[in-house]
């Protein structure tokens, strides 16, 4: 029992089944449509996530100055995994990432743990960017005279729990809410729509991956660039 859980595949076995497109009876032959472009586009998402906006605002709040020493770390941090993943991909160049890796170098019991901790890291964290896009996107609504009701804004213990500290957003989420057999109906709509409409790109392949991610990213570059142009013409006129 002990050597099925720690058993390892060789790098030349791993090789093997991803010439032939077979492993453990399931087809691993994915068509190749990613150039170099599309990598790069890729890495940069990694890189400049969405946290970025949504989470730089109280970091600095809280930090200070300090933030930027903050960025830096966090970069140095970054350049050192990513040398880390670059050796794996050259020693082990198929797809699998952390999971294929940790099955060669560790056995299959810490594969298995480490493709749940994946799961549940992208789980997590697709949670929060998406409840920070829709704070973003009800703030929009509003400016523009297109007022989203609260209890469709916000989750169901957060409004339950602003309502019993008297916190006026949730209070009046809560007590508007519509109901359904002594049920109140709370829910962030625009974050669970975002969360579909992403997922079903993903499940419509990956070359609508590709084409939806690269047009976020060059987004996101322009709205750096302009806010820091904006942010440098502010400082010289002040």
């Amino acid at each position: 029992m002990s050597n099925q859980l720690f058993r390892k595949k060789s790098i030349s076995n791993i090789l093997r089944e991803a010439e032939t497109g077979i492993g453990d009876g399931h087809s691993l032959g994915l068509k190749k449509v990613l150039g170099l472009r599309d990598l790069t586009f890729f890495g940069v998402a990694a890189i400049i996530g969405a946290g970025i906006f949504s989470g730089i605002g109280s970091a600095a709040a809280s930090g200070g100055p300090g933030v930027v020493f903050l960025y830096v770390f966090t970069a140095i941090a970054c350049g050192f995994a990513a040398l880390c993943y670059a050796e794996f991909a050259s020693t082990v160049p198929v797809s699998g990432s952390a999971y294929t890796y940790s099955y060669v170098a560790f056995g299959e019991i810490f594969a298995w743990i480490i493709g749940w901790d994946l799961l549940m890291e992208y789980a997590i964290g697709n949670i929060a960017v998406a409840i920070s896009w829709s704070d973003y996107f009800t703030n929009l609504m509003t400016k523009a005279g297109l007022h989203i009701p609260d209890w469709l804004t916000m989750d169901y213990v957060s409004a339950k729990r602003g309502f019993v500290d008297g916190l006026t957003d949730q209070a009046s989420a809560w007590s508007n809410a519509p109901q359904l057999f002594g049920f109140r109906i709370i829910m962030d709509l625009p974050a669970l729509m975002i969360v579909a409409l992403i997922t079903y790109i993903v499940f419509r392949g990956i070359k609508e991956s590709r084409s939806a991610s690269n047009l976020m990213v060059i987004i996101k570059l322009a709205v750096i660039f302009l806010c820091n142009c904006s942010w440098s013409l502010l400082c010289k006129s002040g």
